[in-house]
Formats: C-alpha cells, structure tokens, sequence
C-alpha cells in the first residue's frame, strides 16, 4: 500500500515538473508583454497594454505577419491534395518502392533543416524564383509533407475496406467512391494535417531566412531581425500572438476532430 502510494507522488511530481518546465516559458513571454516598462523584464514593471498597441501600429510587423500566413496557406493548400492521396496510397494499396517512400517518411528527424534549407535555395535558384514568398510555401511543404501523410495515413488505416466493396457493388464508379466514401473516411486525418502543416508553416524560421531577400521577410526572420539589435517587449507581444494563434488551431482541432484522434495519429 505504501509503495503504491509513492509510486503515485512520485508520478505526480515528475508530472508537475514537467508541467512547470514546458510552461514556464510561455508564461514569462506572456507576463514580459504586459509591462509598462522599456525593456523585457519578469516580472513585469506595472502592467500596461502599450506593447500590444505598439505592434498593432507597426506596419512592417503587420506586413510581415501577413506574409507569413500567406506562406502558410500556401504550404496547407499544396499538402491536402498531395498528402490526402499519398496517405491513402501507403495505407491501401501495395505501393512500388514503398521502403524508400517510408524512408523518406523519416527524413525530417534525419536530416539537419539546414542541409534541406541549402538544398532547396540551389534549386530554387537554378529555377530562378529564389527571392519570392511563394516559393517559401512550397519548401515548407516539402519539408514537413511527412507529418500530413502520417494524418491522413493513421485515418486511412482504420477504414474498413467492406464500405468500398459495397460501394462498388452497388454500381458506384472509382471516383464516386473516392468522394462519398474513402475521402469523409480519412477527413478527420486532413484536418489534423491541415492544421498541423499551417502552424508548422506560420513559424518556419530557417527555410524562411535562406530562401526571402529583406524586402519580402517573414514574421520569424523579422523577429531575428530585430533581436540582433535590442530586445523589446513589443517582441514579447508579437510572440503571444503566435501563441494565440497556435492555441486556436488546437481549439479548432478539438471541435472539429478531436484531440484523441490527433495523437493517434502521431
């Protein structure tokens, strides 16, 4: 009984540890947008709204951020139709070279992201359109694609392959059958990938800084760029808003798939 017992508190209290530790950074960055103060600082000096106010009026900020949902939703739009139909393939069907296809599934946690950054700005300059924002959206895509696939993959799997065949049976074509029937299968895993590869876009850092000239620069590359100089709260500001939006995808996740279906996934 007294061994259960502390099996339980000590359970608990790695779990409040590591609680205390993934959180603690998001709450010094939200208490260090608040301060009325100069320079970052926690705890904040009195509490103020002002920094808010501040990268509401700052337009390159502003600018910046729409760049990068622009990037991100470039990178969502091109993922659902190739991840969709490569999900489905891997879980279906007996696919040709499938061990590399699973290999290259492995590729984001083998490959350092500045080795695929590099890579992917020399073909983009051999391509000439090194420079522009679309392009950023593409490389996004191609980089994490694997985490859209492994979605629509883990949805694909729990289909049950009767429903085709009755489908079939009752004299509905190929494509039909995709449409009404495979496809509202594997939606939740669409959704959970959808929203995965646009936060995963939103926050690109790297690709972003190697791929875009300091006209057209993205939210993260503007953030870098302004560290370099003086760290300011208005930058403290700008990252909880990141937070907000990241917290919203999982509040649309929830709602719309669920979170347990999400890491299933994973």
């Amino acid at each position: 009984m007294t061994t259960a017992r502390g099996k339980t508190i000590f359970l608990w209290t790695l779990v409040m540890i590591s609680v205390v530790v993934l959180s603690a950074p998001t709450l010094v960055v939200l208490g260090a947008s608040f301060t009325a103060g100069n320079m970052i600082t926690f705890p904040p000096q009195g509490l103020s709204l002002k920094w808010y106010a501040s990268i509401a009026q700052a337009t390159d900020l502003r600018e910046a951020f729409l760049r990068s949902l622009y990037v991100a939703l470039i990178c969502t739009l091109v993922a659902i139709p190739v991840g969709t139909l490569a999900g489905i393939a891997l879980a279906k069907y007996a696919v040709r070279f499938e061990k590399a296809l699973q290999i290259y599934l492995l590729l984001p946690f083998t490959i350092p992201l500045i080795g695929s950054g590099i890579g992917l700005m020399l073909i983009f300059g051999n391509a000439g359109i090194l420079g522009q924002l679309w392009p950023v959206g593409i490389a996004c895509c191609v980089i994490n694609l694997p985490f859209m696939i492994w979605a629509v993959t883990a949805s694909a799997g729990s289909l049950d392959p009767d429903l085709e065949l009755a489908a079939a049976n009752c004299g509905a074509p190929p494509l039909q059958t995709f449409l009404l029937v495979t496809l509202p299968a594997v939606t939740p895993g669409v959704i959970t990938g959808s929203l995965l590869m646009f936060i995963l876009a939103l926050n690109e850092f790297l690709v972003s800084l190697l791929l875009v000239d300091a006209r057209i620069v993205t939210l993260p590359v503007q953030i870098y760029n302004s560290i370099r100089s003086i760290i300011t709260p208005d930058l403290a500001a700008i990252s909880v808003v990141f937070i907000g939006c990241a917290a919203l995808a999982i509040t649309i996740l929830d709602r719309l798939v669920g979170l347990d279906v999400f890491l299933k996934s994973k």
